[in-house]
């Protein structure tokens, strides 16, 4: 599946369910611009570190009118515990049907020991006050990643 989003156009509107007892409504967040960063499960190394980076930056994003939001398949009770474990300021996103994975195309054919399977590209989207599409980064290395999506909605 080919995703419709494209830079500069707007995200088409989704709700989800995230933690805190929070639904995530894009309509909701107009006026004020937001991060969507995918990945792959919680409480794995690349995760927590992608996770601690977005924490250690939250004042500058929350400075710039910006939520930020973390995307898996995960659990909600599984996302409640990463986020108490890491002191994550942000709410976690559920997405065990994959229906935002799909909206923003992140599902992947990856390979792990000889086995096949469909997991989560690690990705982050930054979307306007307006809910368009700015910036997206596919295929991310975590090491100064946060601050790179930073700088770009500074720039804004």
């Amino acid at each position: 599946m080919t995703s419709s989003l494209s830079l500069d156009q707007p995200v088409p509107a989704f709700t989800a369910t995230a933690t805190s007892g929070v639904t995530v409504d894009s309509e909701a967040l107009r006026g004020r611009r937001y991060v969507l960063y995918f990945y792959p499960k919680d409480h794995t190394p690349g995760c927590t570190t992608e996770g601690g980076d977005f924490r250690d930056l939250h004042q500058q994003f929350h400075a710039a009118n910006c939520e930020v939001f973390g995307v898996s398949r995960d659990s909600l009770r599984t996302h409640e515990n990463f986020k108490a474990k890491q002191g994550f300021p942000f709410e976690l996103i559920s997405d065990p049907d994959e229906t935002l994975c799909r909206l923003f195309d992140v599902m992947q054919l990856k390979k792990l020991y000889g086995r096949e399977y469909m997991g989560i590209d690690r990705s982050t989207f930054l979307i306007d006050e307006q809910g368009v599409l700015r910036q997206q980064w596919r295929k991310v290395k975590v090491p100064g990643h946060a601050a790179a999506v930073l700088e770009a909605l500074q720039a804004l």
